[in-house]
């Protein structure tokens, strides 16, 4: 999978570079055969306009692959969360698509069957 990060009011430290490859290697089961021509954008940084709040740290993802496109974004007090939580989103949004996929080939294969049992009929 090709892996590109940006960070935004933030240096990228080797500790969390390491947790990031760590969580989005978990994305590499959901994608499948297509994790050479799958990309992945990263993007991690201070969130703008929580000022009052401390540090809030935003972090989102944007995954090409097979020809669709899965956004996540997630606001939370540590850069580790916001990953985790992102990463969760994400993984929610392949399995979805996963899921519908297959509702779709089980639906067509139904209406095959039906089809091909009134054709014999006549």
């Amino acid at each position: 999978m090709n892996i590109r990060v940006k960070t935004s009011n933030y240096k990228l430290t080797p500790e969390s570079a390491d947790y990031l490859n760590q969580r989005l290697k978990a994305l590499a089961k959901f994608i499948g055969k297509d994790e050479d021509i799958a990309r992945c954008e990263v993007e991690i940084g201070r969130a703008q306009g929580h000022s009052e709040h401390g540090n809030v740290w935003r972090a989102e993802i944007n995954l090409i692959h097979a020809g669709i496109t899965l956004r996540a974004e997630a606001v939370e007090e540590s850069v580790n969360a916001a990953i985790d939580e992102v990463k969760d989103d994400i993984i929610r949004q392949l399995k979805r698509e996963r899921r519908l996929h297959i509702r779709l080939a089980r639906k067509g294969g139904a209406w095959l069957k039906r089809t091909m049992r009134f054709e014999n009929e006549k």
